[in-house]
């Protein structure tokens, strides 16, 4: 069996070929995908499912955005600068540029001339930030990798130049986001190089084999009933030319007259049949092939498909949490530590400063039912109250505090500006009455 069989873990069975170089499975291998630039186009445009599997993500990361951490005024100043810079649909467009291409960027506009320089955001006044700029991948193209182990961008690009211009751009005026990473940069291809791959490498096959099911079950239905009629003779009578154009001509006639009132007319020597396909089993096939590109774009059939859960009881609610939990480390993991230095720069141009207290959660996804709300509701009202009576901190600080608890919760939405137009001060308890002495 030779020595590199003996040291090989795994099972082998010389009776049934398994393992063996007789052994199908043994001449399976992976093979590298190459997509070109125009192929993620044509399925972005041309198919739902690549466009879906792009979209989708990209969509839940920023439909419910982020909530600031500030005060009243401060936070309406930052949303209205994101507002003015229409930051939320350009990080939309980024991600989604990023998945389908394996990077985009966000052009970070100061006004500066010297873009090869890196960005100091405490030279930010208010209305520093001039505009922001979604640029493709092809669009930007990495200089050199840094390989100075002691750096903080080693293994990235040191810098990226503007398509056909000599123009270098410093990392840090780029919002940079990636595809699906790279296991080893090293080894990239010329055209992603410094970037990551489209998400929908991995899974194109998939996704080809669920449209070409679905293309091959469409063609079936024009075949779902077949005409089939029996000729004596009808083979030997061919060889006449002008047997054939009779027949032609008698089976279009046929053909016409069914079709206008059903009526079939026939040789008396002839025989009609009708035969029909059974399409009973393809639903399941359908399904099986959709599921399996649910499962590799990790996205629940209910979300990407849009249908109702299958199974006895089943919500879809367990999918969908695990679904928001994924979106939600997209948020942390890649979304926040990217937009770190644009959000530092954008508090600065709204408000002239940047307070060190001032933050932002990103909203949850999952939306909470009337029932839900109400018991969050009483339990924020019960637990203000609790603290209250604890009596550990001053009545003014904890006052002030509930107040952002229960307008964050959505408990009183409208406390705020209750309390700016009536103020804060609760109205004196009147004495009773004390009976007067005879």
């Amino acid at each position: 069996m030779g020595v590199v069989r003996y040291l090989s873990d795994k099972l082998v069975n010389l009776v049934a070929n398994l393992g063996t170089e007789r052994d199908k499975a043994s001449g399976s291998t992976y093979a590298p995908v190459i997509l070109t630039d125009e192929q993620l186009i044509n399925a972005y445009r041309g198919a739902w499912l690549p466009r879906k599997i792009v979209d989708i993500p990209a969509l839940d990361a920023t439909r419910r955005w982020r909530a600031w951490q500030a005060d009243k005024a401060q936070i309406e100043k930052i949303e209205a600068e994101e507002a003015r810079l229409d930051l939320r649909a350009k990080v939309k467009q980024a991600i989604i540029r990023a998945r389908l291409f394996g990077g985009a960027a966000i052009f970070i506009g100061t006004g500066e001339t010297n873009t090869a320089v890196p960005l100091n955001a405490d030279r930010i006044q208010a209305g520093g930030l001039k505009y922001l700029a979604v640029m493709n991948r092809r669009q930007l193209s990495p200089t050199v990798i840094e390989q100075d182990p002691q750096s903080e961008r080693f293994g990235k690009p040191k810098a990226y130049r503007l398509a056909d211009s000599q123009l270098e751009i410093h990392p840090s005026r780029l919002v940079i986001f990636s595809g699906a990473e790279h296991p080893d940069p090293d080894l990239a291809p010329a055209n992603i190089f410094g970037w990551g791959d489209s998400v929908l490498q991995a899974i194109f096959e998939a996704i080809k084999q669920s449209d070409g099911t679905m293309a091959n079950v469409a063609s079936l239905v024009f075949e779902a009933k077949v005409d089939v009629i029996r000729i004596p003779d009808f083979m030997q009578s061919l060889q006449d030319d002008g047997y054939r154009k009779q027949v032609l001509e008698r089976i279009t006639l046929a053909a016409t007259a069914k079709g206008i009132n059903g009526t079939l007319l026939l040789d008396k020597e002839e025989d009609y049949e009708t035969k029909s396909a059974s399409f009973g089993t393809l639903p399941d096939i359908i399904d099986r092939f959709l599921q399996a590109v649910s499962g590799a774009a990790d996205i629940p059939a209910t979300r990407l498909l849009g249908q109702s859960p299958s199974g006895l009881n089943s919500t879809g609610e367990a999918d969908l949490r695990n679904y928001y939990d994924r979106i939600q480390a997209l948020q942390e993991l890649d979304i926040t530590p990217a937009l770190k230095l644009l959000d530092d720069c954008l508090i600065r141009s709204a408000l002239g400063s940047r307070p060190a207290q001032i933050h932002y959660v990103w909203n949850p996804l999952w939306q909470a039912t009337a029932k839900e709300r109400s018991e969050i509701s009483k339990q924020t009202a019960e637990t203000v109250k609790i603290l209250g009576e604890t009596k550990l901190w001053p009545e003014d600080a904890l006052s002030k505090a509930a107040t952002t608890l229960l307008v964050e919760q959505s408990v009183l939405p409208g406390l705020e500006a209750a309390i700016a137009e009536f103020g804060a001060e609760l109205p004196e308890e009147e004495p009773d009455d004390v009976p007067s002495t005879p």
